[in-house]
Order: structure tokens, then C-alpha cells, then sequence
């Protein structure tokens, strides 16, 4: 019945050359992404794999409605063209459309493992048709659901864990099961119920690879779609409040009101500002603080506010202060005013 399927190549003819591209890409020395010629071959792989699948569409090959025994033996192996369109999907590098590719080729795993399910072939959680997305995730993840959760996830990440051992080990099982049988099925001297356990023992072995292929999907489709959301909402940049600031204006900074005057009345375009203007003024920008504002009594120029000082240091009895003074004294006694000066004598 599947032989049949009109000019061109044969529904046979066009699964043996896509799996053999696909074996070939598969064991190659060369990465898939390294060489022209491999991605030439994917694209090969692809045309035969897809006209094959659209050919049993057409003649109507499965159905959920039937049971396994009523496939005949020759038409197994068309049970696995899903699984290899989904893996030569992957093999494909265009990395701009790598999120399509990934959609596409859980698609087509997913049917695949739709598809042996409902005719019995091997036990497993069917995975959800489609992936969740990032916020889906989030939320039912233990740290939204709160800490009564904690426990059944710690469960399930067991029970996955173990699920995956299990499937690894059955893997291998399978593997060299197959192996023992393959050259009798190739070699045409197998019968009807030989053939018919190859192709079974290929679809469960592809079953455990497309379970494995749907949760990598999964995991790579979420660290995509959460690149695409930062580009789309980038984060404001560094010192942006910094350049909102209004930008500062000259002036000339002066010691007090005396100097203001002085140096304003030579720039009428340039404002001066004193140094306790200048800091009452950061004080209430926020710049620095109110308790670092020098404090000076108005109408005090720095020469009087030193001699305060150090009135205010002898009347303490400041033994330092007071010996200094008395030595001062002592020295103008025995020097008369302009002592030493004789840099104006002819």
C-alpha cells in the first residue's frame, strides 16, 4: 500500500535517502555548524524527510483510531519520519531563526510521541503541546507558590531524575538489540515477525531520544525568549540621572563679601560667590550636608577671626599659645621695627 505513490520517487525511496542523510550528519566527523556541505546535506535531508511525510498524509497510513496489529509490518518505519524531521530540524545553525527552528522541531516531536501513544507503543508522560512560557514558569515555580510546595517539587525532580536513568538504561538496551538484528533485516533473510520487532524496538528507542529532545527544547526556547525580552526593554543607562542634573555656571569663588566686590566690579557678566555662599548653596542641593557648612559670624574677615582665636586660646591659658606670645614679645623688645629689612638701603 505504501509503495504505491504515483511518478516520481517512491515513498520508500525518498525515507531511505533522508535517513541516510540524516545518519550521515548524525556520526560525520564535521560539526553541523562548521561546513557548507553539512548544511547541504541537512537541506536535503529535510526536502525527503518532508515529501515523505506529506505522501503518507496522503494515502492516510495512521490513524488515532486503529490499533498497532493493524499496521502492517512493512509500513512501521513511516512511524518515524516525525521523529527525524524534528532532529534534522535541529541540525539546522541559522541562528536568527533559531527560536522557529526549535518550535518547529518540538512540533514535530510531539507528534511523533502523540502518535505512539495512541497505539501502545512504550509508557510515558506525554510532555504538553506546546512549551510553557517564561512567566509561566515563574509562576508555578516553589518560590511564588510559597514553601508548602517545596517538598512535591524536591519529588518530582526525584522522580524525573529517575526517569531519566530509566530511559538512558533502556536506551542501551535497545541499542544493542538492534544492533544483533540489523544485519538479518537488512540482509532480506528476516520474516514478517523479525521485521516487525526491528521497527518496534526503533520507534521505543526514538521514543526515549524525543522525550530527551522536547525538555533541551524546552530548556533553550526559555533562555531565547528571555534574550528577546531584554533587547526589547533595555535598561536605562548608566548616569542618566547625572546628566538631568542642570549643568553648573561660572563664577569666581572669593574668600568674603570684601573680595566679592572687588572681583565683580571687574566682571559685571561673571556673578561671584563667596565661599559661605557657596556652600550654604550645595547645602541645599543636597550635595553635602548642613553640618559641614563652615559657621562664621557675619561681618568677621579672617584676620580678625585669628586674632579672636588666639585671644580666645591665651584668656584659656594655653600654655603653647601663651609661650608663643611671651616670646614675640620679648623678641620685638631687643628688635626695633624693619630689623633684618635692608633690601630698600642704596
Amino acid at each position: 500500500m505504501a509503495e504505491g505513490a504515483g511518478a516520481g520517487p517512491r515513498l520508500a525511496e525518498l525515507l531511505a535517502a533522508g535517513r541516510r542523510l540524516w545518519e550521515e550528519v548524525e556520526n560525520g566527523v564535521e560539526p553541523s555548524s562548521g561546513a557548507p556541505a553539512v548544511q547541504d546535506k541537512v537541506r536535503q535531508g529535510l526536502d525527503a524527510l518532508q515529501r515523505a511525510a506529506a505522501m503518507v498524509a496522503q494515502l492516510d497510513l495512521f490513524s488515532e483510531n486503529e490499533e498497532l496489529e493493524e499496521i502492517a509490518s512493512a509500513d512501521l518505519k513511516y512511524l518515524l519520519l516525525p521523529a527525524l524531521l524534528g532532529s534534522m530540524t535541529l541540525k539546522q545553525v541559522d541562528m536568527s531563526r533559531r527560536l522557529e527552528h526549535l518550535e518547529s522541531a518540538r512540533a514535530h516531536f510531539w507528534r511523533f510521541l502523540k502518535l505512539c501513544r495512541s497505539y501502545g507503543l512504550g509508557k510515558f508522560h506525554l510532555p504538553p503541546a506546546t512549551a510553557n512560557c517564561p512567566g509561566e514558569e515563574d509562576s508555578a515555580s516553589p518560590a511564588r507558590r510559597g514553601p508548602a510546595a517545596a517538598q512535591p517539587s524536591l519529588v518530582a525532580m526525584a522522580m524525573s531524575r529517575q526517569a531519566k536513568i530509566e530511559r538512558h538504561n533502556q536506551k542501551k538496551e535497545l541499542e544493542n538489540r538492534l544492533a544483533s538484528m540489523r544485519s538479518c533485516v537488512e540482509s532480506g533473510q528476516a520474516d514478517d515477525d523479525q521485521i516487525r520487532e526491528f521497527y518496534i524496538l526503533q520507534i521505543q528507542k526514538w521514543i526515549n531520544t524525543s522525550l530527551e529532545e522536547i525538555e533541551s527544547i524546552d530548556q533553550e526556547m526559555v533562555i531565547l525568549r528571555s534574550r528577546a525580552t531584554a533587547k526589547q526593554s533595555p535598561a536605562p543607562p548608566h548616569g542618566t540621572a547625572r546628566q538631568a542634573r542642570t549643568p553648573l555656571k561660572p563664577f569666581i569663588l572669593t574668600r568674603n563679601a570684601a573680595q566679592a566686590k572687588v572681583f565683580g566690579a571687574g566682571y559685571p557678566g561673571l556673578p561671584t560667590m563667596t565661599v559661605d555662599d557657596w556652600y550654604e548653596q550645595r547645602a541645599k542641593q543636597g550635595v553635602v550636608s548642613a553640618q559641614s557648612v563652615p559657621q562664621r559670624t557675619p561681618g568677621i574677615n579672617d584676620e580678625e577671626m585669628q586674632k579672636q582665636q588666639q585671644e580666645k586660646k591665651e584668656e584659656e591659658d594655653d600654655e603653647e599659645a601663651l609661650q608663643k606670645a611671651r616670646s614675640w614679645d620679648d623678641w620685638k623688645d631687643t628688635h626695633p621695627r624693619g630689623y633684618g629689612n635692608r633690601q630698600n638701603m642704596g
